[in-house]
């Protein structure tokens, strides 16, 4: 690992280099634009994720560098319409950093990370002249489970908020309670709904408990993946389908899955 500030600036610059001789010399690079680059961006920031949530070091200094790349080449496609380049994109982000931690580089005062996030809405506000709404800084092309933790955690920096979270228990039930009820009508379009509002409320629950929905759920997708397979493998092992096994004999394979795991005798 390099700590010399002058090799990491030779290393960007390296980086820069490159992306500008591809820019000119690669048929595949010198084709793309914006919009047929972003495809390719959604999925490097989502392999990203898989890494850092599997804790692979290795896997996630190699995907930093995949979103680092595409950070550089967005910022020289823009430099060659002269709308940006990548030092725009460091400026730009350094005032933002200065400007939203006053206690840092000005006379604000915050000594822990809650009293930095209580002044962190009203700060973005500033910064955008007033014009924006509050809710305006949550991007639409959000997956919904993190749209609505954003929606409801910018709610919160204003004030809208349960006074205590216990609370928010009430609510859920409540939602759970008016899903049944359309549950009971078979009314699809009116289920879908408060299937919505139990799934809002489960993620403000989420919120309050500081729980990560999106990190919760996803383990518990993996934990599904590594007993299912498990289950897979002992039926294929006897020469079964899956689709031969009855309900109970599923069963005897998962919770035995289940078991291992306790016992950190399943790869997690």
């Amino acid at each position: 690992m390099n700590n010399n500030r002058e090799e990491k600036l030779k290393a960007f610059e390296r980086l820069l280099d490159i992306m500008d001789e591809l820019r000119i010399k690669c048929p595949w690079d010198k084709k793309q634009t914006f919009d047929s680059l972003r495809p390719n961006t959604i999925e490097e920031t989502f392999e990203l994720c898989d890494a850092i949530m599997k804790k692979d070091m290795m896997d996630i200094k190699k995907e930093l560098g995949d979103v680092l790349l595409h950070i550089v080449f967005y910022s020289k496609m823009a430099s060659e319409t002269n709308e940006f380049d990548i030092s725009d994109v460091c400026n730009s982000l350094c005032d933002k950093l200065i400007f939203r931690h006053p206690h840092v580089f000005g006379e604000g005062t915050a000594k822990t990370a809650a009293q930095v996030e209580q002044t962190w809405e009203q700060i973005k506000q500033k910064e955008k002249d007033g014009n924006k709404t509050v809710l305006s800084g949550v991007p639409d092309a959000l997956p919904a489970l993190i749209k609505a933790y954003r929606i409801q955690d910018k709610a919160r920096n204003v004030g809208f908020d349960w006074d205590k979270k216990e609370q928010v228990w009430d609510k859920v039930k409540e939602e759970f309670d008016e899903l049944k009820v359309e549950i009971g009508h078979m009314d699809a379009e009116k289920m879908e709904e408060e299937f919505g509002d139990l799934m809002f409320s489960m993620i403000n629950a989420a919120r309050l408990y500081k729980i990560n929905p999106e990190n919760a759920l996803e383990r518990t997708n993996r934990k599904f993946i590594r007993r299912f397979n498990y289950l897979e493998g002992k039926t294929l092992k006897q020469g079964k389908d899956l689709k031969e096994m009855t309900l109970e004999e599923m069963d005897k394979y998962w919770n035995e899955a289940k078991q291992l795991e306790k016992e950190s005798k399943l790869n997690q």
